[in-house]
């Protein structure tokens, strides 16, 4: 059985991929998938979070991708790929509600789900990448270690 945090990242990912390529209103998106999905309320209200909080500070997402990922344009990038990256960095510098390495875990599972046979290697990279440079990023606190919960 799958973790309920895990199925309420599945959700939240489905409703940012369609909210990315189809432009439709997130709210109702995510209300959709949250019919289509047995979750108990607390799932339900980390996939909201989850959904909020990316649209939320996706500004402040987005350049920190397209940072740790040159080679790869924003725009020109998989839109799960995207997506996952974008989930995964709002959980490590905003909502910091899962150790480091769960979160990265988590990203890695859901590209290994989603997304092409090399999306999880990606992900992992610019995470790890991301990680060697947060005592750069004032968002990410340099003391906080790999795996811990701040």
């Amino acid at each position: 059985m799958v973790k309920v945090r895990r199925r309420a990242r599945i959700v939240a990912l489905q409703t940012l991929f369609e909210v990315d390529i189809a432009h439709h209103q997130p709210e109702r998106v995510l209300l959709q998938r949250l019919e289509d999905t047995n979750l108990p309320q607390r799932g339900e209200e980390f996939a909201r979070s989850l959904v909020s909080g990316v649209l939320k500070h996706q500004e402040r997402l987005d350049p920190l991708i397209r940072e740790h990922a040159p080679k790869w344009p924003l725009e020109q990038m998989a839109l799960i790929d995207r997506n996952v990256l974008r989930i995964a960095l709002f959980e490590l510098l905003v909502a910091q509600s899962a150790p480091v390495k769960v979160i990265i875990n988590e990203a890695v599972e859901l590209a290994k789900l989603f997304g092409s046979d090399s999306s999880y290697r990606f992900i992992n990279g610019v995470l790890g990448t991301l990680l060697d440079h947060r005592a750069q990023l004032p968002d990410i606190p340099s003391h906080l270690e790999y795996g811990e919960r701040r």
